[in-house]
């Protein structure tokens, strides 16, 4: 019995798009391919995040009163708006990028150098603001107590106002003496001291009647609960077992660490692509201005950053919107 092979195409092929296919040349297609795999890691990440934060959710950190800061405006509550404006930024580096590509459709090499350079210039705010939001991120604002079960207790006045531990805490006389593989548990051998001991926060504490204290548990309303002064007492003397300023891997003084462990893994990670994607812009920034392109007769390779440029923009949108928005 004779075979019917049936034949499509022009020219009688199956495929007639060679080596081109969807007019993309190789080097699109092989960026492409990295964007997707690169998107189902970014996926997994935001995947793993809801996940804990929903498990937590009666205790999770609220970004509105962690991400407070703005650079140069100490003491001013702005909740936010750096990040904000850390976004814009990125987001205008994305506009730039895609003016540099039309440019480079029209070889017009002035226009390219430009807006590459204004591209390269918005990705470097960006990646300086992430560092600066790390750094404070890791000193901290006010600091805390740590409880036994790994809680936070936070301090605020009678009028709701937070107050850090160091307008609590009374100096006690006596030495202090860091942690030693001897005297302290082995892996925080050399470990820093704190700047406030439990024993004069709680002094101070029990000075100033003023003073309450707030868990890092939720109401219905999604506010942290307030103790009154005898439930704050209660808490401070039966439950406390140390302090905490700032953030790490460890201890977190705005609630649960695992809202540190994901903020420093997914916006460092996020941060290296975008770092990545600024060398690499250089690179073609200075190839565009020695005319490599021009004398190859295609801007192609700007296209190609440029995808990955504009990959890079909308992962942080979703970045900004699981960690900042929701």
């Amino acid at each position: 019995m004779e075979a019917t092979v049936v034949r499509t195409g022009t020219e009688g092929k199956t495929w007639g798009g060679g080596n081109e296919p969807l007019k993309a040349s190789y080097g699109k297609m092989m960026m492409w391919f990295f964007i997707l795999s690169d998107a189902l890691t970014f996926s997994g990440f935001l995947a793993a995040y809801g996940f804990s934060r929903f498990k937590f959710i009666d205790s999770w950190p609220i970004a509105d009163e962690v991400f407070t800061h703005f650079p140069f405006l100490h003491g001013v509550e702005a909740p936010m708006y750096y990040v904000a404006l850390m976004t814009f930024i990125l987001i205008f580096s994305s506009v730039t990028m895609v003016l540099a590509v039309d440019a480079g459709h029209h070889m017009k090499k002035g226009k390219v150098t430009t807006y590459m350079f204004l591209t390269i210039l918005g990705g470097l705010v960006f990646v300086g603001s992430q560092a600066w939001e790390w750094n404070t991120f890791i000193k901290g604002d006010y600091g805390a107590v740590t409880t036994k079960g790994g809680n936070v207790l936070q301090f605020l006045n009678t009028e709701g106002e937070r107050v850090s531990l160091s307008e609590i805490a009374v100096p006690i006389a006596g030495e202090r003496v860091e942690h030693e593989s001897n005297n302290g548990i082995w892996f925080d051998s050399g470990k820093d001291l704190p700047s406030y001991t439990l024993e004069e926060v709680k002094a101070g504490f029990i000075q100033n009647e003023d003073l309450l204290i707030r868990t890092q548990q939720l109401d219905e309303n999604g506010s942290k609960i307030i103790l009154s002064r005898e439930e704050s007492l209660m808490k401070l003397n039966n439950e406390a077992v140390g302090t905490v300023e700032g953030a790490n891997l460890v201890q977190n003084e705005y609630g649960s660490p695992l809202f540190a462990d994901f903020f420093f893994f997914i916006t460092g990670f996020h941060g290296f692509h975008v770092l990545s994607g600024v060398v690499i812009n250089i690179i073609i920034f200075f190839n565009v201005i020695i005319g490599t392109y021009e004398r190859r007769g295609s801007y192609e390779m700007v296209e190609k950053v440029g995808l990955y440029w504009h990959f890079v923009d909308l992962v942080w949108v979703f970045v900004f919107t699981f960690f900042y928005l929701v």
